[in-house]
């Protein structure tokens, strides 16, 4: 505090851009920044050298004061900066000279695995899943250091993934049976049979989830049929919770069901089959 309680101004907590500078609400009530912003100001604040107090970061960052000590414990014993509070000057310093606040460590040959998996999961653009698994990645990506630099063109011209199936796929109703198989709940489906125009109504306990060369399948008991059959989610118009709850069956194992499989395509009895190539491709 200044003389007649003006406060100094702290150049280490202004910001230039107006959409990261944090609005006041009128009632007073304080507006929250991720916690991972609030300890990158923490840590600009005791760099500049201004010895900041928990009190002048609550008032900055529009938080509490206990959330700030929080922020300090955390800095101080999960990233083992070197963090002290001097009592003279009444604020934080570093012990120790600090180069960079820690980040996400990643080694060249993970980074190049993250990189690759991009660009398998580019077989899912322009399909429902492409907004969140972008979402996914560029989190991963603010998390790394800014150290770290790769020639993506290299990648892009060397390694490729293609897949013989093009999920189109509704992301509510793909969501909506995630959740319900992880939780066990029943659903009703209003379903279009392979060759089949119209739908039906299926009412169905899903029991699991597969990916399977591409395509995406779901295994559930069909209490019409009185037995577990295999649904396309693609094909899957509407769907909507029952509300009733179900006991998973211990015989059910997907590991066995596709065991003597084709695909997903499965049968009963053992089968001769003979397959012909011609010269030019039986080598």
């Amino acid at each position: 505090m200044g003389r007649g309680g003006t406060r100094p101004y702290q150049p280490w907590l202004r910001v230039n851009s107006a959409n990261t500078t944090m609005p006041r609400q009128a009632d007073g009530e304080k507006h929250s920044r991720p916690p991972l912003e609030r300890m990158l100001r923490i840590h600009q604040a005791i760099q500049s050298g201004a010895w900041p107090n928990a009190s002048q970061l609550a008032f900055e960052l529009e938080v509490s004061s206990k959330s700030i000590h929080r922020d300090l414990d955390f800095m101080r014993d999960r990233l083992q900066l070197p963090l002290q509070y001097d009592p003279r000057r009444s604020g934080y310093y570093y012990t120790e000279e600090v180069h960079a606040f820690p980040t996400v460590q990643i080694t060249e040959g993970e980074l190049f695995a993250l990189v690759v998996a991009e660009r398998a999961l580019q077989q899912y653009r322009g399909t429902s899943f492409e907004k969140p698994l972008l979402s996914a990645i560029k989190k991963m990506q603010q998390s790394l250091p800014n150290t770290i630099s790769l020639d993506l063109a290299d990648i892009e011209r060397t390694i490729s993934f293609r897949t013989r199936a093009e999920p189109v796929l509704d992301l509510p109703i793909f969501e909506t049976l995630a959740k319900a198989t992880t939780a066990r709940q029943q659903l009703e489906l209003s379903y279009r049979k392979a060759g089949h125009q119209q739908t039906e109504q299926r009412l169905v306990d899903p029991y699991h989830l597969a990916n399977i060369n591409g395509e995406w399948f779901l295994f559930a008991y069909d209490h019409l049929r009185k037995d577990i059959r295999t649904f396309v989610p693609a094909r899957i118009k509407s769907i909507k919770r029952t509300g009733k709850t179900f006991v998973r069956t211990q015989k059910f194992s997907l590991d066995q069901r596709l065991r003597d499989s084709f695909g997903v395509q499965s049968g009963q009895g053992k089968f001769h089959v003979i397959i012909r190539f011609n010269e030019q491709v039986a080598d």
